[in-house]
């Protein structure tokens, strides 16, 4: 299985920047009746801009050489009440859209969380956590400003131009072209910067990936980073990383940089030409000194939010990468979704049937982990699965849970083939606890509780005396509210406990232990095992482990072999056969046997 990790960079898809956008502006489209009101206070503002210039050549031309002071104070008050109007409207606008767009990464944000949820585990093995993490929160986080710009900046600076250039034209289509003469200049810049800064852009994003991938991997395994004194090797790739994320960076800024000063050099180009052609090749003669002040007011007007334009270009280049690997997360299938029209499954006794089952990981095909096996199991019948290392126990359970889907075959329960069964129906009816116990951060109380949300009190403490965790328990400071984070402060056997109650308290009709005895010492397992068997009692269980104990007390033994069941039996009848649980149980638990 392929897997991609902190020290190689995320592979991408090619999309089309136009369909990136559309689709994100989608989420803007749920907002119209608040949008049409920023619009309308745009329109307020943007009308308060367009009618500045033409108040400075009214009072130029009419009201200076008239000395019509009392019209020309009228058009003071004039703009300094739309002016406070201008004031105010933008004010409003850009607290609405922070709401809006505050609102829409809220929702992006938990869709990609809710979809994520959904995705099988090889997801979840080919990617390091951290960046999972980068796009849930910095990709995510990367569109707020992007999504209110387009509203506030994108579409006020589109009316002012356009409003500003047809203004322009119709007072001197001479004067106009030669201030916009510089324009393909501009066009050409952006061209560079869509084609050559994207993909900077998304490198940079890629980098940022694999550092939050180190970070996560590094900080969840400090134990070992520490107890191995590794600490300076750490930094180093730490640091090697932190290279290639800082050379991305500078490479695409060093791009975007360069941009603000085209834009610069051809407005000043585009302000000298105006200047030029009017005064010298045009002349002054038939324009008056109002209309061309008027008219330079509206030039600067215009490469203003033609430069808004350009910067808002440059960050959309930017944080459409972001909205590509976002948008790619979503697009991923969940190779195990509910089959069209699957029911849910009822309540079950537990009967489990494997019928000529063979599964094969989809990019190794020609690989079977288990071939062509069958068997079944009886409701409240306790099976036992070893094996050595890598021989396909966990395949098996994974399969039963439907983590993966078969290759061929079929698995029914209660005569159900779980393939047409949601799968949180099926789930909800299973127990599993696997060697990896993992406590959230919270109270004791509550890590039982997510095995049952709803669980009073009672059920939390009756499940923790069913598992033996009740002693120890009542013996911290604050029993049952004691707070803790992801298991820190309890022993390793402690936490497994808990564990124990959380799968426990769900009261699952078929109960799944991958060498969830593990870390547990030999006095705290036969404590558990006897909660196991009073409270368990009827229910299917499969256990995978290499204890004599939990082993001997199966109902039945399946010796799984790297493709299929080898033997099965009970441990007396495995070994009186001496084949392979015979020598299994000779080299593992002699030393046991002996004393």
């Amino acid at each position: 299985m392929s897997v991609n990790s902190y020290r190689e960079d995320e592979s991408s898809r090619d999309v089309p920047k136009r369909e990136t956008l559309l689709r994100l502006y989608r989420y803007l489209f749920a907002y119209k009746k608040k949008i049409a009101l920023v619009l309308l206070v745009v329109a307020v503002t943007v009308s308060v801009v367009l009618v500045n210039p033409l108040l400075i050549e009214r009072a130029v031309n009419v009201s200076v050489p008239e000395g019509n002071i009392r019209e020309l104070l009228l058009l003071c008050l004039l703009a300094l009440a739309l002016n406070g109007i201008w004031i105010a409207g933008v004010r409003i606008r850009m607290i609405m859209m922070a709401r809006i767009s505050n609102e829409i990464v809220l929702k992006i944000r938990e869709e990609l969380y809710r979809h994520i949820q959904t995705l099988s585990l090889r997801f979840f093995d080919g990617r390091p956590t951290g960046k999972i993490l980068a796009r849930i929160i910095g990709d995510v986080n990367s569109l707020q400003g992007m999504m209110s710009d387009s509203v506030t900046t994108l579409i006020p600076d589109l009316i002012t131009v356009t409003a500003i250039l047809l203004i322009m034209l119709a007072k001197s289509p001479a004067l106009t072209m030669s201030a916009i003469a510089t324009m393909p200049i501009l066009l050409l810049g952006m061209y560079v910067v869509m084609v050559v800064g994207h993909g900077r852009w998304m490198a940079v994003r890629k980098k940022n990936s694999n550092m939050s991938a180190y970070s996560h991997e590094n900080f969840s395994g400090i134990r070992v980073v520490q107890s191995f004194c590794a600490e300076k090797e750490s930094e180093e790739t730490f640091g090697r990383i932190l290279d290639e994320h800082e050379k991305a960076f500078i490479g695409a800024v060093q791009l975007a940089d360069a941009f603000s000063p085209t834009v610069d050099t051809v407005w000043g180009i585009g302000s000298f030409l105006l200047y030029y052609i009017g005064i010298r090749i045009l002349g002054m003669g038939d324009t008056q000194i109002g209309t061309f002040l008027a008219f330079a007011t509206y030039l600067s007007m215009f490469w203003s939010p033609i430069r808004n334009l350009a910067s808002f270009y440059n960050r959309i280049v930017n944080n459409i990468s972001g909205a590509e690997r976002i948008f790619d997360i979503l697009d991923t299938e969940p190779e195990l979704a509910d089959a069209p029209g699957a029911k849910p499954l009822p309540e079950i006794s537990g009967e489990v049937e494997f019928s000529h089952v063979t599964f094969a990981y989809p990019d190794e095909p020609d690989r079977a982990v288990i071939r062509d096996v069958s068997f079944r199991v009886m409701p409240g019948e306790t099976v036992a699965l070893v094996g050595a290392t890598g021989a396909g126990k966990t395949t098996i359970i994974n399969l039963l849970s439907r983590f993966y889907d078969v290759t061929s075959g079929e698995i029914r329960i209660d005569g159900y083939p779980i393939r047409d069964v949601t799968t949180e129906s099926l789930r909800g009816q299973m127990g599993i606890m696997t060697q990896e116990t993992y406590l959230f951060s919270g109270t004791i109380a509550d890590n039982i509780r997510y095995g049952k949300l709803d669980a009073t009190d009672q059920e939390v403490e009756w499940a923790a005396r069913a598992v033996g965790a009740h002693e120890f328990i009542a013996l911290l400071e604050d029993g049952y509210e004691t707070v803790i984070q992801n298991g820190s402060g309890l022993s390793v056997g402690q936490r497994q406990l808990v564990a124990f109650a959380r799968t426990l308290i769900a009261r699952p009709r078929i109960l799944i232990l991958d060498e969830a005895t593990s870390s547990i010492d030999t006095r705290t397992e036969i404590m558990v095992q006897n909660g196991i068997e009073a409270l368990l009692a009827g229910r299917t269980s499969f256990v995978i482990a290499h204890r004599l104990s939990t082993i001997r007390k199966a109902d039945r033994i399946f010796v799984v072999d790297g493709q299929g069941i080898l033997e099965s039996g009970t441990h007396e009848e495995l070994l009186e056969k001496q084949g392979a649980y015979f020598h299994l149980y000779r080299a593992q638990f002699q030393d046991v046997a002996a004393g």
